[in-house]
């Protein structure tokens, strides 16, 4: 009688099991992968960051914002064409406010997103009059897509020699800077949307960025460690 009624339990509990995998296997499925995909893709950036961290934080070329001799350094990823730029740019804004010692990197890229290629190399550009801040911040105020001649009118207004801005838009280093900041890009997965290098982490999305202080924070307590504890590049 016993064995009887465990077993009745026991192929009870074997009809749940079996009514549950096929209700929900495919959502656990999808959800292991995910984490699989996940973990993956955070080793292979933080590989990419590690093997490329002078193209990322010490590259002569890269527009920059902050303390210029601070010793807190981030990389963000600039589609100065992307919807998404406005919330993204007052994100970082924030940021330089609340840390005197953070260095932003700006590394203008493009993506697939028209105007993207364009926008990208002006911002190069205009860094070579030593007007990128006041161009840049025009660009990030308006979250709509901009046009090549919206992007000179913009130039104009901030008081950008436009003839020689159009001439250095076509110069060969900046268009080569911006293949080289595209194909980095790809390296990190980074696919026409916001980014920033935040120690080994990248944080993509506007809908991630305020994540953004949180690991800021976690990277300036790395900071302080006493000598000989680990730390990660920031």
């Amino acid at each position: 009688m016993i064995n009887l009624k465990a077993g009745r339990i026991a192929l009870s509990a074997l009809l749940l099991l079996v009514s549950l995998l096929a209700k929900y296997g495919p959502t656990v499925t999808h959800l292991v992968l995910q984490h699989e995909y996940n973990s993956q893709l955070r080793k292979d950036r933080e590989k990419v960051i590690s093997d490329r961290h002078d193209a990322l934080f010490n590259d002569p070329a890269a527009p920059t914002a902050g303390n210029p001799n601070g010793d807190h350094h981030i990389a963000v990823f600039l589609d100065s064409n992307d919807p998404q730029r406005r919330a993204v740019d007052r994100t970082i804004q924030q940021a330089l406010k609340h840390d005197p010692e953070l260095k932003v990197y700006y590394i203008p890229y493009s993506s697939t997103r028209p105007g993207s290629k364009f926008a990208a190399r002006a911002v190069l550009a205009a860094s070579k009059q030593g007007k990128f801040e006041a161009f840049h911040h025009r660009l990030m105020a308006t979250s709509l897509r901009l046009s090549g001649s919206d992007i000179l009118d913009i130039a104009r207004d901030e008081g950008l020699d436009v003839e020689r801005l159009k001439r250095d838009i076509k110069d060969p280093g900046i268009v080569n800077t911006v293949k080289h900041n595209s194909a980095l890009a790809k390296k990190l997965s980074i696919h026409g949307g916001p980014a920033v290098v935040v120690g080994k982490r990248v944080v993509s999305g506007a809908a991630n960025m305020h994540y953004l202080d949180r690991y800021l924070a976690n990277e300036r307590e790395k900071h302080r460690r006493p000598a000989g504890s680990p730390t990660s590049a920031f």
